[in-house]
């Protein structure tokens, strides 16, 4: 039995967007029911500010797919096309809590589903099947898994073993005779790798320049803070940076909210405090 967390298991008995959008924008599909996960996304966008304004999803699979599948609905409603292409199968896996490590694949067949769905749109509306590029390389022929996407995958989570590799890309792990070329790939990005003796020492926020310090506060908005209040339906949109004051825009369910002022100081600058600067004020 595998060890899932109160959100997998209300997400798995309780999935959001269930179905089919008719008339659907965009579909993307990724995976067949021959390597046992399938997963298909439909898409509703508004054509003049590029929001998705709905997005439902039917898939063949386990807990974890569904519930995969379920949460990135919610994540992805209410974004830009542009927006939703930055959700990482990383951020899929936060919003639930966390996944066994055996199964973070699921997550990433949501993040392919969804980008297959954004070029149907943007193609046109004819369904796209998510596939690697052509003339790509491709190391396990099993799973259709390129060299590109374990290269990918090892960047974004932070993998270190031919086994980990396995369990967020499936590569490896059918006839097996594809390891030792996942092992080569593997050594050769690790090596390159500078030791973290060596790195560079975090520069601290009062000393960034602005472009530095719009970086890193987006980046805490992206990875720590929006992908919690995409639960609720809401947003937050950075607006203007000045020293130490940080101005954002509450959007969606937050932006008329009657907690929106608690969850301003209480979650989005407790937050950046924590992750940047205690010195840091956020402002409306």
């Amino acid at each position: 039995m595998w060890d899932y967390t109160d959100k997998v298991m209300d997400h798995f008995k309780n999935p959001r967007n269930v179905g089919e959008i008719k008339d659907a924008d965009g579909t993307g599909q990724v995976g067949s029911l021959i390597c046992g996960d399938a997963l298909r996304l439909t898409i509703k966008v508004n054509k003049e500010t590029q929001v998705i304004e709905d997005v439902k999803f039917k898939t063949f699979g386990c807990a974890s797919a569904i519930a995969s599948s379920s949460v990135l609905t919610e994540m992805a409603k209410g974004k830009t096309l542009d927006e939703a292409l930055k959700i990482t199968n990383r951020d899929i896996a936060n919003a639930l809590g966390s996944l066994p490590e055996e199964k973070m694949h699921c997550s990433v067949m949501g993040m392919e589903a969804l980008d297959a769905a954004v070029k149907s749109y943007r193609q046109g509306g004819k369904p796209v099947i998510f596939e690697q590029e052509p003339g790509t390389n491709i190391i396990c022929k099993c799973f259709n898994v390129s060299e590109q996407t374990i290269i990918q995958a090892i960047h974004t989570n932070n993998l270190k073993t031919l086994e980990d590799i396995t369990h967020f890309t499936k590569a490896g792990g059918a006839c097996g005779q594809c390891k030792g070329e996942i092992q080569k790939i593997l050594n050769k990005v690790l090596s390159c790798e500078i030791p973290s003796h060596q790195k560079e020492e975090k520069k601290p926020y009062n000393r960034m320049t602005i472009v530095e310090k719009i970086k890193a506060v987006q980046d805490v908005l992206n990875n720590d803070i929006k992908p919690k209040l995409n639960l609720d339906g809401g947003s937050v949109e950075l607006i203007d940076i000045a020293g130490n004051v940080i101005t954002v825009k509450m959007l969606g369910m937050c932006g008329g909210c009657v907690n929106a002022a608690a969850t301003l100081k209480g979650f989005i600058e407790k937050t950046l405090k924590e992750k940047l600067s205690a010195d840091i004020e956020v402002k409306q």
